[in-house]
């Protein structure tokens, strides 16, 4: 697996990571423990040395997993995590409050410090920007933890391009992460010029939009109660529907390269740029391989100007999160 620095941070990385919160909350029922642990290892054995997950995922619940499954490799491999939730108790409107208080910032990393088994968070995220602290007051409190040896590196997620400048001049941030596919192209306009004139590493979350862009997902497909996209515009049937048609360009283009479309959406982002990470996630081993796959694949400028012809004139049906939490992004 080849290697990519996050922007100037000097954190390097596998080409592609594992996403972790499907395996224990999201996508139904969460797998069983034993199976995820082994396949978290068995990423690891594969060159994955970048791992995302979250204290609000399960809630708790996949740190506690994560951290049991890597803590052989202690110092081998990068784990992000992050704060900016008031996790819910279950059966309550579930992590739709934003606190970044500089007091739940400190509490967040302590006990995500105790569930992963480490002695410092490798990348550190504000989950999610709160309007009701201010970003130099998040920077600031995560400086603070990277000078006691707490944290390493400062993370943002979903932020706008203002947000990012003021959070990195008070404590460089080495990586933000939002979500970023070919049926979700809002970072092109402001967020990825920011970055690179920063030298900030960019780790697009859902990079197969959820499992649409891998072609297993279609208007009949039924989710279950505890998936949360059955809660999103983007994937009612009638979305489905009408997006059907990026897929079916994603798949010739892929039948041309001997591919999946799968390894074909993942190409393309890893061809964007260079300190570009993204993080796929999954629950099986036959698609851990199929995703690892796609860093052997190599796009050129002939076969991006193809990709974006045929999509050009494709126009995404359905928003990507419901109102209440489209709110949370690109503050």
């Amino acid at each position: 697996m080849q290697k990519r620095k996050l922007g100037k941070s000097g954190l390097e990385v596998s080409a592609i990571g594992l996403g972790c919160m499907g395996m224990s909350y999201g996508f139904g029922p969460p797998p069983d423990k034993q199976e995820m642990i082994a396949l978290l290892r068995t990423a690891v054995g594969r060159g994955v040395t970048f791992f995302d997950t979250a204290e609000i995922y399960g809630p708790f619940t996949n740190e506690e997993l994560v951290g049991e499954a890597l803590a052989p490799f202690r110092g081998r491999v990068v784990i992000a995590t992050k704060f900016g939730f008031s996790p819910k108790l279950e059966g309550t409107a579930r992590f739709t409050q934003v606190n970044s208080r500089p007091d739940n910032i400190r509490a967040v990393a302590e006990a995500s410090l105790r569930r992963l088994k480490v002695d410092a968070i490798d990348l550190f995220y504000q989950h999610r920007v709160d309007p009701a602290v201010p970003i130099e007051d998040v920077a600031g409190t995560v400086k603070d933890l990277i000078q006691q040896g707490k944290v390493k590196h400062f993370g943002l997620s979903e932020a706008g391009a203002q947000t990012i400048r003021r959070a990195h001049a008070v404590q460089p941030v080495a990586a933000l992460q939002s979500e970023y596919s070919l049926w979700t192209r809002d970072p092109e306009a402001e967020v990825l010029p920011t970055l690179e004139e920063l030298g900030i590493g960019f780790v697009p979350f859902s990079p197969l939009g959820r499992g649409f862009l891998t072609g297993t997902v279609n208007q009949a497909t039924k989710f279950e109660s505890n998936d949360i996209r059955a809660g999103f515009p983007r994937f009612t049937p009638e979305a489905l529907e009408a997006n059907q048609a990026l897929v079916d360009v994603l798949g010739r283009i892929a039948q041309g390269k001997n591919a999946t479309a799968a390894q074909i959406a993942l190409a393309w982002l890893l061809a964007q740029k260079p300190w570009m990470v993204p993080i796929p996630g999954t629950t099986k081993l036959t698609r851990l391989t199929e995703n690892l796959g796609a860093a052997s694949i190599e796009l050129g400028a002939d076969d991006l100007h193809e990709i974006d012809a045929a999509l050009s004139n494709i126009e995404v049906h359905g928003a990507r999160y419901p109102e209440h939490l489209q709110r949370l992004v690109n503050r």
